[in-house]
């Protein structure tokens, strides 16, 4: 995956607090791992259509999967190692 450093660039950053900087990072690349990473940062920010429309950009994730986004970016992090 190309795109490997950018995406545990931008799941640091969420997970640091810095959401508007991740999501810049991640609307700018379409697999599956970035939509779930979008899909997880309007989690947090507590838009869930659109949380909702990003999960189903992914490979089969869930919104109701994790209840704490940052336990699901930990997920993520670990993935991409």
């Amino acid at each position: 995956m190309e795109n490997v450093d950018h995406l545990k660039e931008a799941v640091q950053l969420a997970l640091d607090g810095e959401w508007d900087a991740s999501h810049k990072i991640v609307q700018d690349f379409s697999d599956h791992y970035a939509n779930w990473i979008h899909a997880v940062l309007h989690k947090i920010e507590g838009d869930e259509w659109n949380s909702q429309y990003w999960y189903q950009r992914t490979d089969g994730k869930q919104f109701e999967t994790y209840d704490d986004p940052n336990e699901e970016l930990e997920f993520i992090k670990g993935l991409l190692a």
